[in-house]
């Protein structure tokens, strides 16, 4: 019980670290560029997660054939904080909030079209409401709707993480710290070449230090504890928790920078709570787990024929070790599913039935 309360109270921890990225941004714009911010932030979650962890040695690292997903996530993690910076000058931090949701949508669509994944009708529904959540949240004003532009590149950001979400799932077999710390340094160390290309100033090193603590925070120190409460609570319930990370961000900007957005807000508002609820549901109720020993192929029988099954996996999935290290839980949708390749096992068949007589 005691873990389990550990392991929730890390993935709540990991959303409110998470939440309090933009209201901070916003604040931080204020002296520091939108590009060099964004560099600041990637480099100060990089740098500080690969110290925080004391560079031990990783288990199942990044070979050469993940590099080009490798390349497509970096490249990916450098156009969309630059994005959502440039964003957050135009738009109220809880408008950015709430439409960092749209990245949900991206990456579904994505995966539908490029890896052909089920969506599930609930899902379907969740990404029409968080669609039309984040148009009404795009017209900012009384009466006549103005379109607020910043909320066009929120989205053009979120855009670009869903596509950065689906290479990341093609390295989910490995070592999650390694991903996270290549993705802050070099995402980091690439923004930083645009920002001085294109002549914006270097700050003040208190800004400097500060930007660079709350992108380990918001970004480092959040992803760690949000892969300790995976590895409790399994994916879909690690998410369910997060997913109240947008919410918190609402109420911060409200508390920090005292935004009082607009009716429309409000509205999008309580149709992306109903958005957030269907894809939280939706999430646990196509999950499911089962426990069996580490080595995929394993030898059993029934109704008569011993034969071996071996598992291959055509989704990623997530792995949750326990204290005996020779079982482990994993999740994924029911209707991915994997392949079972039934081979005979003459001497086993045998062996059967000389007992049985």
């Amino acid at each position: 019980m005691t873990t389990k309360r550990t392991a929730i109270t890390c993935a709540i921890l990991a959303a409110a670290l998470y939440a309090i990225n933009l209201p901070l941004s916003k604040l931080l714009l204020t002296a520091v560029s939108p590009t060099m911010l964004a560099a600041l932030l990637y480099l100060g979650a990089g740098i500080g997660l690969y110290l925080f962890t004391g560079r031990k040695k990783v288990d199942n690292p990044l070979t050469r054939s993940e590099l080009p997903y490798t390349v497509g996530m970096v490249v990916l993690d450098i156009a969309a904080p630059i994005l959502l910076m440039f964003g957050l000058r135009h738009t109220g931090s809880a408008n950015a909030s709430l439409l960092n949701n749209f990245e949900i949508v991206a990456t579904s669509l994505i995966a539908l079209l490029v890896f052909r994944e089920v969506l599930s009708r609930r899902l379907w529904l969740a990404i029409v409401l968080v669609t039309l959540a984040s148009i009404l949240i795009s017209f900012e004003g009384e009466g006549a709707f103005q379109f607020n532009w910043g909320s066009l590149l929120v989205l053009g950001a979120a855009v670009c993480w869903g596509f950065e979400n689906n290479c990341t799932r093609m390295l989910s077999a490995k070592s999650s710290v390694q991903i996270t710390t290549i993705k802050g340094i070099f995402s980091g160390l690439g923004s930083l070449v645009i920002a001085l290309c294109i002549g914006e100033a270097v700050p003040g090193i208190l800004w400097i230090g500060a930007s660079l603590l709350l992108g380990f925070v918001a970004y480092g120190l959040s992803i760690n504890f949000y892969i300790m409460a995976q590895k409790e609570l399994g994916a879909a319930k690690t998410s369910a928790y997060y997913a109240i990370a947008p919410f918190l961000g609402v109420a911060l900007s409200m508390l920090i920078l005292g935004e009082r957005p607009t009716r429309s807000f409000y509205l999008g508002f309580a149709i992306m709570a109903a958005a957030t609820w269907l894809m939280v549901s939706d999430t646990i109720s196509l999950q499911h787990t089962h426990l069996h020993t580490h080595v995929h192929t394993h030898a059993h029988s029934h109704g008569g024929v011993a034969h071996t099954h071996e598992h291959t996996h055509i989704h990623a999935h997530t792995h949750v070790h326990g204290e005996n290290e020779g079982i482990h839980e994993h999740s994924h949708r029911a209707l991915e599913g994997h392949d079972h390749t039934h081979q005979e096992n003459r001497s086993e068949l045998l062996d059967d039935r000389d007992s049985l007589l």
